[in-house]
């Protein structure tokens, strides 16, 4: 009976902690989720922008706008970031997805501030080249670092990330030679020739593995990190194959 008295004032105040906790949490995935909205329409507003403003009777081809990687990493984002906002899965397959997503936009951003920031890549317009490379990569970012994977990625499954960039450049490589036209100056092998082609697209594979281990890392450190504050003890095994 002792412990009873003394235990029984504690609770009012922990239901109400539970309480304040749980709105808390439940504001915060609103507020998240609405800004993924937001992105996602500047993101497909960025997209637009640039053939809207193009010249078709100059020779703006549609195949070729979106043969570019910058393209198709946008167009990925916005399927991540909608979906986050209507739906907002948790499955593990999903945030392997996630992964993969803010990937791509991590290399879109660390390749075009290394390899193109000074050369023309069919994007004039200041706003719409600041969106694709720089802001939206960004989000995604911010996004996997701020509702991370409740498990674990682990690095073994980080490499099955770099099978689309790889499926890329196979796709860029047979598609130029055919029709020889070429998305960026470091996948044209006409002036450099292909044995230093190669070379090079060994050591930007290199970089995009390092690349893809460092977003599985964060992602992971993230989740170890939110799991301690909110002493969640659910299953942190790695994700299986």
């Amino acid at each position: 009976m002792l412990l009873t008295a003394y235990r029984t004032p504690l609770r009012p105040p922990l239901c109400h902690d539970l309480r304040m906790r749980s709105r808390a949490g439940t504001a915060a995935r609103t507020l998240v989720r609405g800004l993924r909205l937001v992105f996602a329409v500047t993101a497909v507003a960025a997209i637009a922008s640039i053939p809207m403003g193009a010249d078709v009777a100059a020779g703006f081809s549609y195949v070729n706008f979106f043969s570019y990687f910058t393209i198709q990493s946008n167009v990925l984002a916005v399927g991540v970031l909608l979906a986050g906002a209507v739906w907002d899965p948790t499955s593990d397959r999903w945030q392997l997805v996630r992964g993969a997503v803010t990937t791509y936009l991590v290399i879109t951003a660390v390749v075009y501030a290394v390899l193109l920031s000074d050369i023309d890549v069919m994007l004039d317009d200041r706003w719409s080249n600041s969106i694709l490379h720089q802001v939206i990569p960004l989000v995604l970012v911010l996004d996997w670092l701020l509702v991370p994977p409740r498990r674990p990625i682990g690095l073994v499954r980080a490499p099955t990330w770099l099978v689309y960039p790889l499926v890329y450049a196979s796709y860029s490589l047979i598609r130029g030679a055919w029709i020889g036209w070429y998305p960026y100056p470091f996948l044209d092998p006409w002036d450099k020739g292909y044995p230093r082609l190669m070379l090079d697209l060994v050591v930007l594979g290199a970089v995009m593995a390092v690349l893809a281990f460092g977003v599985a890392a964060i992602g992971d450190l993230s989740g170890r990190l939110r799991r301690r504050d909110t002493d969640d003890v659910r299953d942190v095994r790695p994700l299986g194959p």
